[in-house]
């Protein structure tokens, strides 16, 4: 029963599901639902209530009980300060299980859809070191653990080279181990993170505004290319070029070693220049014997193997003959559109980023597809009536926008030109579930296909084909 405070404690309690943005379900005594930020469906708990809203609240496990069958080790020793990897104490096929049933329930219940058998889940080969792209922050100030404040130990070295705390945007857990990112990932950090301290070189500190160090970024793609990027928060040559300098003589096995120095209030490169200091300034993906140039600058989905895995259901559900107009709608750099080219007659990609578009052309013409165009502008504003009299009626539209789904405007002009099919790719299921309702007049959803690119978190892409009534 509950106790009658503010914040309230609920006893034995059984968390009965998974719910949205890695949070598991359970109900109190007086049917309100409880989202648990720490347990797993099956477990018994006491639960320490630490937000109260109208219809829910919000709170953490506090006691176990009984823990759930379905429940194991996280691999990890970062796991539940880090930020990332929330199901990590979940087994894998029960992770696929619940990213299957939210995609299920967020379009029957919000998209109101009717649908097929859906296909099961595609879970990934590699459940840990997929992702070919991790971003680090350095820190002069690390995380410190309860028991570390508690200690009379003064600390004197507060180094971090991690993650943020999640909510904290000054606040660095030092990472020893990350297990998303294949080798030699978490050599290149740790001995740039010792090297740094040992020469004195300091470490950014978000809240003053100083220091030299600001964040370390990693790419590893399935070639075996590396790319790696530092950023300096001013110029210090001489200690710039001694930390570059480092990197590449103890890892010569680097393709492109590159910096950027950055004085702006927060760390986004996209405005920034960056230099190459050695090697090439981008790396290569493969795909089908397709090459993609990835520059430091460049989106690519993070995890290359199961990109494949996407991007042949996405050809599969377009079952294209080679006669077919093709629009990729928020193409990114063109991949999904060079990927389907061979198959297709054009294909026309539109995107809203200017750097993207330039890579899409630049990887195409490397690739020598001579059957793809590519267009920048906002969606809404280019993908207009006079767009289509210029460049064609597609038979097939392939659409993956990103998490917010599509424009209401660029719903309405898929409407109106009607393709014979479109496939509708998307990260968020429950945005994809809004759209699928607006075109659910003219389209009925034929296959669905859950497809996870990222084991260990929440989160689910999926993969919908529409064909007309």
């Amino acid at each position: 029963m509950a106790r009658k405070k503010r914040k309230q404690v609920f006893e034995n309690i059984e968390i009965v599901d998974a719910g949205a943005k890695g949070k598991s379900i359970a109900k109190a005594p007086d049917g309100k639902i409880i989202f648990v930020n720490n347990a797993v469906p099956g477990d018994v708990v006491d639960i320490q209530t630490t937000k109260k809203r109208k219809a829910f609240y919000e709170g953490s496990a506090t006691t176990f009980h009984k823990k759930s069958n379905k429940r194991v080790d996280p691999a990890c020793r970062h796991f539940g300060t880090c930020g990332g990897c929330k199901w990590q104490f979940m087994g894998y096929e029960h992770q696929l299980a619940y990213k299957e049933q939210e995609v299920v329930n967020n379009l029957t219940r919000l998209g109101k859809v009717e649908l097929p058998k859906v296909t099961p889940i595609l879970g990934s080969e590699d459940q840990f070191f997929y992702r070919n792209k991790m971003e680090f922050s350095f820190s002069d100030s690390r995380w410190l653990t309860l028991q570390e404040i508690q200690s009379d130990t003064q600390i004197e070295n507060r180094n971090a080279l991690g993650f943020h705390i999640p909510g904290m945007w000054d606040k660095i857990l030092d990472i020893d181990t990350c297990h998303l990112q294949e080798d030699p990932s978490n050599d290149i950090r740790n001995k740039v993170k010792t090297f740094a301290t040992e020469n004195n070189l300091s470490f950014y500190n978000a809240r003053n505004q100083n220091g030299f160090l600001r964040t370390l970024m990693l790419r590893i793609v399935s070639t075996g290319e590396i790319m790696v990027l530092v950023q300096f928060f001013h110029e210090d040559v001489e200690k710039r070029t001694l930390l570059l300098d480092y990197i590449a003589s103890e890892f010569p096995e680097i393709t492109s070693l590159q910096y950027v120095i950055n004085s702006k209030g927060n760390d986004t490169i996209y405005d920034q220049k960056v230099v190459c200091y050695m090697g090439k300034d981008h790396i290569e993906e493969e795909m089908e014997g397709l090459r993609f140039k990835i520059n430091a600058k460049s989106f690519y989905q993070t995890n290359s193997k199961q990109a494949y895995e996407l991007y042949k259901v996405t050809r599969d559900f377009a079952g294209l003959t080679g006669n077919e107009l093709v629009y990729d709608l928020y193409t990114g750099t063109g991949t999904i559109a060079q990927f389907v080219a061979k198959k297709a007659k054009k294909v026309i990609g539109v995107e809203a980023v200017p750097e993207a578009i330039e890579d899409a052309k630049s990887n195409a013409k490397h690739n020598n597809i001579d059957n793809v165009e590519f267009y920048v502008g906002d969606m809404k504003k280019v993908f207009t009536s006079d767009f289509i009299a210029t460049h064609g009626q597609p038979e097939v539209v392939i659409t993956d926008p990103p998490r917010d789904g599509m424009h209401k405007d660029v719903v309405s002009q898929l409407l109106n030109i009607s393709p014979n099919k479109i496939v509708y790719v998307s990260c968020n299921s429950a945005t994809q579930a809004r759209d699928l309702s607006l075109l659910d007049s003219t389209y009925k959803v034929t296959k669905v296909q859950p497809v996870d690119m990222f084991p260990q978190t929440h989160h689910v892409e999926n993969v919908v084909l529409l064909e007309k009534r």
